[in-house]
């Protein structure tokens, strides 16, 4: 699959605006921290990778009912959907000048019921053309996503037959569909309802 840029300009996936704050201050901290231990612009981006899937929890896995957004609270609150991690790891790739961009799945049950939008990331490390899907969403027994540029190790790979998809665009902000079900739901539970099914 070729990965499209919406924005052609590839600043806009180096900016910070409400919702991928990266010049908050836990956001820079945060940040700041990871890269003190990384040699270069890949080992901070894995290091990044690895802090959000394993110490963010996914709000469904760990049961929390708060609906999470913003790249800090997320960080702040170490909770939320797929979407919301994603959020979250974005800002902490671009606090240290790597180009992240949001992106999106349709996946659905085993039999095909209930399809949802997934979030992942993207991320162009400096100096490459390419740019590699990761997913950052948490690992469970059944999930084992990996931080790979190489060949994807996402969380779950798209099934046709089950109409699951991946779509190709890559956002520099988060699709206004998802962005208005995580704004508007007062907590999990009431989230579902609203949340897309498709983009």
């Amino acid at each position: 699959m070729e990965l499209t840029q919406r924005t052609p300009q590839l600043s806009a996936y180096l900016a910070a605006d409400d919702v991928i704050d990266h010049r908050h201050p836990l956001v820079r901290e945060t940040a700041a921290r990871l890269a003190s231990g990384a040699a270069d612009a890949y080992a901070y981006a894995k290091a990044a990778y690895t802090f959000v899937r394993d110490e963010i929890a996914h709000s469904q896995d760990s049961g929390d009912p708060r609906v999470t957004w913003r790249a800090s609270d997320v960080i702040a609150t170490r909770t939320g959907i797929c979407c919301a991690t994603s959020h979250a790891l974005a800002a902490l790739l671009r606090a240290e000048r790597i180009p992240a961009a949001l992106c999106y799945q349709r996946l659905a049950d085993d039999d095909g019921s209930h399809p949802l939008v997934h979030g992942l990331v993207a991320l162009r490390l400096p100096g490459t053309e390419a740019w590699a899907r990761v997913d950052a969403r948490g690992n469970k027994p059944g999930v084992d996503a990996q931080f790979s540029l190489d060949e994807e190790r996402l969380a779950w790979q798209v099934r046709p037959e089950f109409s699951e998809l991946d779509y190709p665009a890559l956002y520099d902000v988060p699709h206004p569909a998802v962005l208005s079900a995580l704004r508007t739901a007062p907590d999990r539970s009431a989230l579902w309802p609203i949340y897309p099914t498709e983009l």
